[in-house]
């Protein structure tokens, strides 16, 4: 699995994650799903990403994404 795979698995786990704490816990973690959906944008236009830097970190191959 390359960086740009387990950067797109880890935000989809992560959205329905937020969204399953927005329904079952409180409506105010909501922002948590605005955090992510802001963190993809950012990095769709500057390249950069924390969670691809700690997959790198972390050894998995580099993709073409994520440099």
């Amino acid at each position: 699995m390359s960086i740009d795979r387990a950067v797109l698995l880890f935000a989809g786990v992560m959205v329905l994650f937020s969204v399953l704490l927005t329904a079952f816990v409180s409506p105010l973690f909501v922002w948590f799903t605005v955090f992510i959906g802001a963190n993809l944008i950012q990095s769709a236009f500057t390249g950069f990403c924390p969670a691809a830097m700690a997959f790198k970190a972390m050894g998995i191959k580099t993709g073409t994404a994520f440099q």
